[in-house]
């Protein structure tokens, strides 16, 4: 075959280094945009804070966008051109993929975290008078990850099962999985921004994963949109909302870690989460605790 002569093949024998750079760049930057966040859940060992229903909505959204992505004709005929090109311009039409993918595995990790250092519910002993805080229980947390996991099998099955029983129905699956994760990414910082502003405290998010990832966001839009072009509305609009929505968080976060009346208090406007953790030493039998209690 003339590679020369294919429309569809010669974007990668001859790739825009310079598109093809900052796309290995954004696929670097996602890893280590989430990794602060990674870091701050396992360092304090909670994940007290963080909105179940954000958690959801951003991994179902993810899922959705990496169907979507699989699924773009553009993305198809990428990988069909694979066997008829060296394997750095394989590489090369593969990226779009392979960002996806790098984020909808790190917000996975997300999920895997928030479930694992949930703060579970203490029950507090009869010395003990100070209610815990209310808020979504463990139970909560391990339907959220059961329903993320049903989720992207779903779309794995139904992507695969389309695409081997009718193939020219893949755009229109495509935009369907581009228009689910748009709006999902629309509602997903919703959730958050209400638990935030309600706490008033940043809890277990993470400043600086915002700040890489708000400008990051427009950056990788940017760069999605010059692969894909307009057809691939559907895949880089959901990164231009969620890079919005992102920053109105990050704008709140800010404002309530640095500026705010309770600033300072990562875990409460009254360092609940320490005060209950001290509460649950100070209840602890010691050398010194009475034998009898109402001594």
């Amino acid at each position: 075959m003339d590679l020369l002569s294919n429309a569809q093949c010669k974007h990668l024998v001859s790739p825009g280094y310079i598109n093809f750079t900052l796309s290995i760049l954004i696929v670097f930057g996602i890893l280590l945009s989430y990794l602060p966040q990674h870091y701050r859940i396992i360092s304090l060992k909670s994940s007290y804070g963080i909105s179940p229903y954000f958690v959801l909505l951003g991994t179902i959204s993810g899922s959705s966008s990496l169907a979507n992505v699989v699924s773009q004709q553009q993305s198809l005929q990428d990988v069909s051109c694979c066997s008829d090109v060296n394997g750095l311009a394989c590489f090369a039409g593969l990226l779009g993929i392979l960002q996806i993918g790098t984020q909808c595995l790190c917000f996975f990790i997300i999920l895997f975290l928030y479930i694992i250092y949930f703060p579970r519910d203490v029950q507090s002993s009869p010395s003990t008078t100070k209610p815990r805080p209310q808020g979504p229980t463990y139970r909560t947390a391990l339907i959220v990850g059961a329903v993320c996991i049903l989720h992207i099998s779903v779309m794995l099955i139904a992507t695969i099962t389309i695409g081997l029983k009718r193939p020219g129905s893949l755009q229109s699956w495509s935009n369907f999985c581009g228009i689910l994760a748009a709006v999902l990414s629309s509602i997903q910082y919703f959730p958050q921004i209400y638990t935030t502003v309600k706490l008033r405290c940043v809890g277990s998010l993470s400043i600086p994963m915002m700040c890489i990832q708000t400008p990051g966001g427009f950056v990788w839009a940017a760069s999605l949109a010059a692969r894909l072009g307009a057809k691939g509305w559907s895949t880089w609009g959901v990164l231009l909302i969620t890079a919005t929505l992102q920053g109105l968080l990050l704008v709140l976060s800010v404002f309530f870690e640095y500026l705010g009346p309770n600033k300072g208090h990562s875990h409460g406007e009254d360092g609940s989460v320490e005060n209950d953790e001290r509460d649950e030493q100070e209840s602890r039998p010691s050398e010194e605790t009475p034998l009898l209690q109402n001594q």
